[in-house]
């Protein structure tokens, strides 16, 4: 079995993981390993924005990952795609730029402890790195790694939704990151001159590259952290194993293993290596290496319902991508300006609001699209129209990530426990309640807007609930599972610099970290607690 020295290792190329090379390998003196179970991010649709299309769904790109049958989705089973290649879900996201609302921070530092997560600290992380297309202002930064631009078209019917927000009282906005993101207007997107811009082109390209003191592994599964007990009893972890397709290999750590493998692989990896719960591990024959009750617990996402409307009168992507001249239309407009719809995001236009006006702070976000389809990766619908989905953004329900046995290769079982609450339940009825208000208003009166899903005859929160189980999907915002907290809270795995309690030379940076779940898309904050994580590393080395 070879082995080999690093001072760091980094196990997993997405989001978090790409950052934290760039800034660990800026210590010249400090060797870094990063090791990428997927392949490098050298797949065309990567790059364009509307490939994501082909790349969810794609096993070259995607962990084709299931969720259990969920009793919240009567029943149903959902396809859960995360990232399998460099750039992990910054790849085949949605590239939307989203930090939440500055409360989600200050209750992170309410429930850790420590005011480092307060929004005014965490504040300047997200601007350290960022480019942001008007540049620099008291809120945003200039000349960072990650790009941050305007959307390249516009539609007549978004448009029309955005009038009709106004008139339901939902305030217009131009920029959903500044503290609070109540508004409706177009979303901000990571994108570079109508090319998807993911963390390996950000973070990974050419910088950690050009650098002696970095190497990557890609194509390579990490099987098993190596943890062993130090001269004083304690536990570290001191490196680990993987299988790089042709044979086991050893990578050993001088300083750190940090574990960036996402709210799924995350956990699956602990549980693996023995760290987890104990009844789990042993079920498993897995021997209890350190007993951590939380790993895997604690499982938040954002379950968006997508309502669906017919309309007359306005062109939507239903029409124009209906016929083989329409297609090349399209493929033209990209190909010489980088714009239209191959430049743009899944959803274009964004809203925030209330479920109800009890609520103090938006509770609802909404993602709309000049299109509609059944599912991502099914065709588009034959007749024109627009798709309203709506999340619950502050979630109560919990689920769990958990093993199904000692093999690496199996995927572990995933149950989001959606709608399995009664505020939920409610809220999810009052959203479908605001989407309808919306689509009354008269701004979107002459496209005579025609609810088709979940349909106008459902009325009571009984049936508006189920009908939302029946139609809502994930919206790939999975957090929590290995979520740091104060030292009295049994079911932090972490504590609030993203230790693994009990496990010294072992952090896990990426949104498994959370508490709670963000107010909005995940993937900005994620790169902010890397850019935290990699200063409190870099400051414990020196």
């Amino acid at each position: 079995m070879d082995e080999t020295t690093f001072d760091y290792i980094v196990i997993g190329g997405g989001t978090a993981g790409a950052l934290m090379c760039n800034r660990l390998t800026a210590d010249a003196g400090k060797r870094t390993l990063l090791i990428e179970a997927g392949p490098r991010d050298n797949y065309h649709w990567i790059h364009i924005p509307v490939g994501y299309l082909y790349c969810i769904g794609n096993p070259r790109t995607d962990w084709l990952y299931q969720t259990e049958p969920d009793a919240g989705l009567n029943g149903r089973s959902l396809r859960y795609p995360r990232g399998k290649t460099l750039g992990g879900c910054s790849s085949i996201n949605g590239m939307i730029y989203m930090r939440g609302q500055s409360r989600d921070y200050d209750t992170w530092a309410r429930l850790t402890g420590d005011d480092a997560w307060r929004w005014d600290q965490v504040l300047p992380a997200f601007m350290q790195h960022e480019d942001h297309y008007l540049g620099a202002d008291a809120l945003h930064g200039a000349g960072g790694e990650w790009r941050v631009e305007k959307q390249r078209l516009r539609w007549d019917i978004l448009d029309a939704f955005a009038d009709a927000a106004v008139q339901a009282g939902v305030p217009h906005s131009t920029d959903f990151n500044r503290g609070s993101n109540e508004g409706v207007g177009y979303f901000q997107v990571n994108q570079r001159n109508g090319w998807r811009w993911n963390t390996a082109k950000a973070f990974l390209r050419p910088t950690c590259d050009g650098r002696a003191n970095f190497t990557s592994w890609v194509k390579t599964r990490v099987t098993k952290l190596i943890v062993e007990p130090g001269q004083d009893g304690t536990l570290r972890c001191t490196g680990v194993r993987a299988w790089d397709g042709r044979q086991m290999v050893t990578a050993r750590a001088r300083h750190e293993v940090i574990l960036c493998g996402g709210s799924i692989g995350s956990p699956q990896m602990l549980q693996l290596s023995g760290i987890g719960p104990a009844d789990l591990l042993q079920r498993h024959g897995i021997p209890v290496v350190a007993h951590l009750p939380g790993v895997g617990e604690n499982l938040q996402d954002h379950l968006q319902i997508r309502a669906v409307f017919k309309i007359q009168g306005a062109p939507t992507l239903n029409v124009l991508a209906s016929s083989l001249v329409g297609k090349a239309r399209i493929g033209l407009e990209y190909l010489v300006k980088r714009s239209g719809p191959m430049s743009m995001a899944p959803s274009q236009l964004g809203a925030f609001t209330r479920s109800s006006p009890a609520y103090p702070w938006p509770n609802l976000q909404y993602h709309v699209q000049p299109l509609s389809l059944d599912a991502f990766g099914e065709p588009l619908h034959k007749f024109p129209a627009f798709t309203a989905s709506v999340c619950n953004l502050n979630p109560t329900s919990r689920g769990t990530v958990h093993i199904r046995s000692p093999r690496y290769e199996d995927a572990p079982a995933i149950a989001p426990n959606y709608l399995s609450t009664g505020e939920d339940r409610q809220v999810a009825a009052d959203s479908l309640r605001v989407t309808r208000r919306i689509a009354s208003q008269p701004a979107l009166a002459k496209y005579r807007p025609e609810e088709w899903k979940p349909g106008p005859q459902y009325e009571t929160d009984e049936e508006l609930a189920r009908l939302a189980g029946d139609i809502a999907t994930t919206i790939f915002h999975p957090v929590g599972t290995t979520k740091m907290g104060a030292a009295d809270d049994p079911m932090a795995v972490l504590d609030s610099r993203l230790r693994v309690r009990g496990v010294r030379g072992l952090r896990v940076v990426d949104a498994g970290a959370m508490p709670t779940i963000t107010s909005g898309n995940t993937n900005s904050p994620t790169l902010m607690m890397a850019e935290m994580a990699a200063g409190w590393i870099r400051a414990d080395a020196r």
